[in-house]
């Protein structure tokens, strides 16, 4: 299934995505893909404010895994610099564990992640137009998204 949705500022891009956090009810991973400054943590800051975190969100390019608290754990996890890396982080745990986990960058990663996710890809379009396209093979996930697009497009 592939759904694809355009946002028009950075506004609208956290908050698609915090209405997506706000309707997930079971762990679930995320890969988020993109060029550089398109908007993958814009979009993992609505995502944890809709699942209720209420520390601020920051990119975790160095640190590489950060995590926060809201209605389940929440990591944000930045692989970029794990593309020729060759040290365990136990990133696999994470992505077991009952949590929300949003891997950005995650093509460095490939090998270790399972194909039962959600993958977002954001492609810059003009200005602050972004095309979000929301991906998956998982049926549960599948349905989390329909119910995301009817909500985002006020059909609800």
């Amino acid at each position: 299934m592939k759904k694809i949705i355009e946002t028009y500022s950075e506004e609208d891009t956290k908050k698609l995505a915090e209405m997506l956090g706000s309707k997930i009810t079971d762990p679930i991973l995320i890969t988020l893909e993109g060029d550089l400054g398109v908007g993958k943590t814009t979009f993992t800051k609505g995502l944890g404010k809709g699942l209720g975190v209420k520390r601020v969100i920051t990119s975790p390019t160095f640190t590489i895994i950060k995590e926060y608290e809201g209605r389940m754990p929440f990591y944000h996890i930045d692989a970029y610099r794990l593309e020729f890396s060759e040290e365990d982080l136990g990133i696999e745990e994470y992505i077991l564990s009952k949590s929300v986990t949003v891997i950005e960058w995650a093509k460095f990663i490939e090998d270790v992640l399972p194909t039962k996710r959600l993958a977002i890809q954001i492609n810059y379009i003009a200005n602050s137009t972004r095309e979000v396209i929301f991906g998956t093979e998982d049926k549960q996930i599948e349905r989390l998204v329909l119910e995301l697009f009817k909500s985002f497009k006020g059909e609800e």
